[in-house]
Parts: structure tokens; sequence; C-alpha cells
């Protein structure tokens, strides 16, 4: 797992000593994601320079540096990532004729690249971003893996195009513009997240994911997809239930063994749920391969998960290790803004940071359970959505307001609503308007079964915006590269295909999934109610957070008042008092203190509060402190 950053001059505007200059700057901005080696290449043509830092994963021998240049040195590669199925595409280009130097995947993509271009991309299982620049054709590829496990953002100017895995090393370059649209601030309280193409920074974006992108002189940006999640249309199966789990046990068990892969020590996260005790009970009890599992947990606190994952951990004879939080400060929350590249809302990045940040004492890569609530159907909302749906077309619900597009893409998925942010910003944003009108429109229009196409959605939106984003940077704060087994390629072509009655009846979800698991673990385990990653609910509630927030978005320093009146904030706080949502609170928290320690100028009518911005002395980002009682 590293971090990559790539420019390339327009017209000869930046001198080779410039473009090398700035692609070290955009690496050095992102030491954590790469401690163990850094580069810098230059193309023979001068125009472009990639720049890299590496973590060393798979051949950590000097051979496996990057930036990796061919032979004749006409091209080069950035990479993020692994390509789980590289030894078998490996195999294929050498009986082709190709011969490698390293052991490393990097070579492998570096080859497929220069022999078909993107055509292959589709066959890759594998989480990734990457930077490829071919000086011959004068052209820079970019390409970001099929549900956006790995960042890459981009910008174009009149003087360069440049890339990066992180946001915040943009920011270093000259002629960056930071400026923030009041329509994107709603947007990210609304949803938690900037969904893509966007980013928070109005000039800047994200490449969406299974997409790859085309940079070429005098030519406008080409942005092509060559995957997509795209759940199928019927709504009962034609097979059963032990035959569709030999499948997909079948499929897991490959893509497990492609993840296990590994020159350094390799473990799992555990929760006690279903889809990581699925997973560590494949790769124990069918693999029969020895595992380091973790979890955290908070003491006092009866349904803390670790006391779920001490007990699989237990029956599946891993080498646990979990760490209790004798207390608990949200202060983290200051430092977890502080490092992020732009703001994410979920309060689960608290206890993600935490728990990467124990398991890369013991190991360098972990395996997760991400992404089977999204391919199996596992989220409560589908299912209440689900159930009303049939009710309404029964006859029995008449809510006259009822659409799946407006029960669904309602408090359920968002955390300001409408209403909120209405309050807050006087009026829904345009932009964020016409945005929440087509997700409920798509879905009201949906002839398949509203199961899949909730699946096919979030898949789309929360999986990538929300969950991967919080994983990839509280993981990458630790130099723990994370792994998940549920995204792969063919996994996700099978889950796709399921009928809406493989995952979800009967009030239970994950059908299919929990059939392969009651294979390996108790049915009574698999039957308890699903929990969250979260916090413990003696500090997540109005009495903690409220005093928190209040007086940091209504001191006189607030930045988010460059963005919205002093009242407005006044008025919505108090609101809360009567009506409190701990989520929203927690967005306007993150929200701050990510304003106040990065580069951030409001791009629309300024406020009288933004007056202490308009002198141009922008926010520098520093250092807060981290305060988490000790754990045993």
């Amino acid at each position: 797992m590293c971090g990559i950053a790539g420019i390339v001059a327009k017209d000869a505007r930046l001198a080779p000593s410039d473009l090398v200059n700035f692609a070290r700057l955009m690496a050095e901005a992102m030491p954590y994601r790469g401690p163990d080696d850094s580069g810098v290449w230059l193309s023979p043509d001068s125009r472009c320079a990639l720049s890299h830092r590496r973590l060393s994963i798979i051949d950590l021998s000097p051979s496996g540096h990057q930036p990796m240049a061919s032979d004749d040195g006409q091209s080069a590669i950035v990479f993020n990532g692994e390509i789980y199925n590289f030894l078998e595409i490996k195999r294929e280009l050498e009986s082709q004729g190709e011969r490698f130097k390293t052991k490393s995947d990097t070579e492998v993509l570096l080859a497929v690249l220069r022999q078909s271009g993107t055509a292959r991309l589709p066959k890759l299982d594998a989480m990734f971003a990457f930077g490829y620049y071919d000086a011959k054709n004068r052209e820079l590829i970019l390409a970001r893996d099929a549900f956006g496990e790995k960042p890459l953002y981009y910008l174009e100017t009149e003087r360069y195009f440049a890339f990066a895995s992180e946001l915040h090393a943009l920011t270093r370059l000259p002629d960056f513009d930071c400026r923030v649209d009041l329509d994107t601030v709603a947007t990210y309280l609304t949803f938690q997240y900037v969904p893509s193409p966007k980013t928070i920074y109005q000039r800047a974006n994200k490449l969406p994911p299974g997409c790859f992108l085309h940079q070429k002189p005098n030519a406008a940006l080409l942005v092509e997809r060559y995957f997509e999640f795209k759940t199928g249309s019927a709504r009962q199966s034609n097979r059963s239930l032990d035959d569709l789990a030999d499948e997909l046990e079948a499929i897991l068990i490959t893509a497990l063994r492609r993840r296990l892969i590994s020159d350094v020590p390799l473990g799992a996260f555990l929760s006690g749920g279903v889809d990581s005790s699925t997973i560590a009970a494949l790769i124990t009890q069918k693999l029969g391969v020895p595992l380091k599992t973790f979890s955290i947990g908070f003491a006092g606190q009866p349904d803390s998960e670790h006391l779920d994952a001490a007990a699989i951990a237990k029956h599946l004879g891993t080498e646990h290790h979990e760490q209790v939080l004798q207390g608990y400060s949200l202060d983290l929350g200051r430092h977890i803004a502080t490092v992020l590249d732009e703001p994410n809302g979920d309060s689960s990045c608290l206890p993600t940071y935490l728990v990467c940040r124990h398991a890369r004492e013991n190991a360098t890569v972990a395996i997760s359970g991400d992404g089977g609530d999204e391919m199996f159907g596992g989220y409560g909302r589908y299912f209440a959505t689900v159930d009303e749906d049939d009710r309404n077309r029964a006859k029995i619900l008449n809510l006259g307001w009822w659409t799946p597009g407006a029960a669904y893409v309602s408090s359920r998925v968002l955390v300001f609503r409408d209403q909120d942010i209405a309050m807050l910003f006087g009026d829904v944003p345009d932009g964020l308007a016409e945005h929440l009108s087509d997700l409920r429109r798509q879905l009201n229009e949906e002839s398949r079964p509203l199961l899949n196409a909730l699946r096919e959605l979030d898949a789309k939106t929360y999986l990538p915006g929300a969950v991967l984003a919080k994983v990839d940077r509280m993981s990458m704060q630790h130099s723990l590269e994370v792994r998940t087994p549920y995204l792969s390629v063919e996994v996700a072509k099978f889950a796709a295909n399921l009928a809406a009655d493989d995952c979800y009846a009967g009030g239970q979800g994950k059908l299919v999934l929990k059939r392969v698991a009651s294979r390996y673990l108790p049915a009574e385990w698999l039957a308890r109610p699903k929990r969250g990653f979260g916090l413990p609910p003696q500090v997540w509630n109005r009495e903690h957070i409220l005093p928190l927030v209040r007086p940091l978005l209504l001191a006189r320093e607030s930045h988010l008042g460059a963005w919205v009146p002093r009242k407005r904030i006044e008025a919505f706080l108090d609101h809360q008092n009567r009506e409190f949502s701990a989520y929203a609170c927690w967005h306007l928290f993150i929200l701050e203190i990510w304003l106040r320690t990065h580069l951030a100028m409001p791009a629309d009518t300024y406020t009288v509060e933004s007056a202490s911005l308009m002198n141009g002395s922008l926010p520098q980002a520093q250092s807060l402190p981290i305060t988490v009682a000790a754990a045993s």
C-alpha cells in the first residue's frame, strides 16, 4: 500500500526541475502511506514527473522500487494497491514471451498496460489506484479499482494536470484553488461525505470507482467506466440456498487465497458479526491457515462487540488480540478531522482508527469484512424499506407520501434531512436538491426488486463515499494495508446476479452468506441482531456532544461562519436541544475542525463572519492532541 502522485506540464509551461520538485512535494505530504521507500521519475520528454511513497508488502527488495519504468525508459507507473491475481496474469504473459525481473505485482501491471492499455482492467482482481505515463504517445492514464478501495484525486489548471492519492497533497501545488462552495458544504452534511466525482474543493475532482482517465496534449480529459455493479431483475431464485452457498464458498476461497499472499505479517479484523466471522472461519477452518485476529471494545458496555469477537476467536482457534478501552474521549475526533484529506463524518472513523492502530502492532496487512452488507443485503434500512414497499403494494400501508425514493433517501441514509439543510442554509442549495431528486427518482422508477436496487445504489454511493474512504484513511494513518475479499470482482459478479429472496426473506438478510457461515459457526450466533461499529452510548449522547460542538461553532474564530450566518448556526443548535441528533452535531464538529486545519475559502457570497478569511490569511494545517484513555 502506497501513496502516489504525478504532474504533467501543459505546453512546456513548467520546467523539468519544477515538475520533479512538485511531484516530490506531493509525495512528502503522505509519508504515512509509504514509510519504507520513496522515489521520483521524470519522463524522457520532460513533460511528466511521477512520485511514490512505498509501504512494502510483496517483494520487499529494492527491485520493487517505484516509480517503476519500462526497460526502454519510455514509460513508467506509480501504483497504490494490490493485484491479487497477478501470479495468474504473470504466468499468462510469460507464456507469451514476456520476461520479468522482480516478484512484484507492479511489474506485472506495467507489462499489462504496455501490452494492452486499459483493455484488461476488468480482469484484475485488485484494489488499486495508479498513474501510468507513456512518453511515446504523450499520454497519462489514471485508473481506480472497481469499488473505490483506493483513492485518486486530480486537478487541472492552465499550466498542468496533477493527481495524488490524497487531496491535501494537491494543495501543495501552485495555482491550487482552495474555494469551497455552499452547495458542497450542504452536500457533505447531508451524506457525511462528498460524492464523486466532486470533492470538497470546487476545482478538484476524484476519479469515480471502476473508471479510468486519459490525459493527452490538446485534448479534453476522457473518463470511461470499465466496471459497474449492476444487480439483476429476479425476485425469486431458481436455485437452492445450499447450491448458491457452494458456489459462493468456492469463490470466496479463491479470493481469500489470493489475499493471503504477503511477505509481511497478516491478520484480520474480527467484530463478531457475520461478515468478519465468516472470513475468519474460512481462513482457519477451510484453508487451515493460522490467523491473528484483532478487535476493540469498551469496558462496562454489555453489548460491546469485542465480547462476541472473543467468543468467535475462541471457537475458531485464532490468535486473538483485543484492546478494551477503560475510558473514551471524543477529542480523538479533533485529530481525525485534522488528518482527513476531505471531511468524512462517519462516526466509526474513531473506532476504525483505534482498531487499525491496535492491529498494526502485530501485522502490516489486515483482512476486513467491508462490503458484505452491500453485496448480500445486510442493512436494516433495506429491510424496513422493502417491507414497507410490500405493504404499500398490498394496500396495507396507506401513506399518500410514500414512495421508495422518499422512504429510503431520507434519515435512513441522510444525516441532514432536507428540512435540516433548509433550517441551516435557508433553503436546499440547487445542486444538492437536484442530486437528491435524482436519487429518489431512480428508486421510484425502478422495475427490478427494490432490494436489488438498494444494494446497487449503496455500492455506488455509500460504500466508496463513506465506508471505504474511512477504512483507507484510518488504516493509512498507521501504515496498515486492509484487504476486502467481499469486493473481489468475482464475488461482486456473483452477488449482482442474486435474486432478491436469495438475500432477504422472513425478516432475515444475507441469506446466502449466512448459509456459508452456518457450516462453520453456531446457528444461534448467526441469528444475533446486527451491531454497528460505533461508539459507546455513554459518550454518544446530548450531554457529551452538544457541549463539545456549541462553543466551537459559536466562537468568534468559527470557520463555518464563513459559509453559514452565525444566527442560523445558533438557531440550529438550539433546535438540537429539543430534537437532538448525535450524527448531525458530529458532522458539524468534524467540518469545523477540518475547516480550521485545512486550506479553505468560501466560493459564494461572504457572510459577515467570513471577514477574518477575506484578507487572504488562510488557515494552515496543524497537529491537535489525541486524548484517548489508557487501554487494558
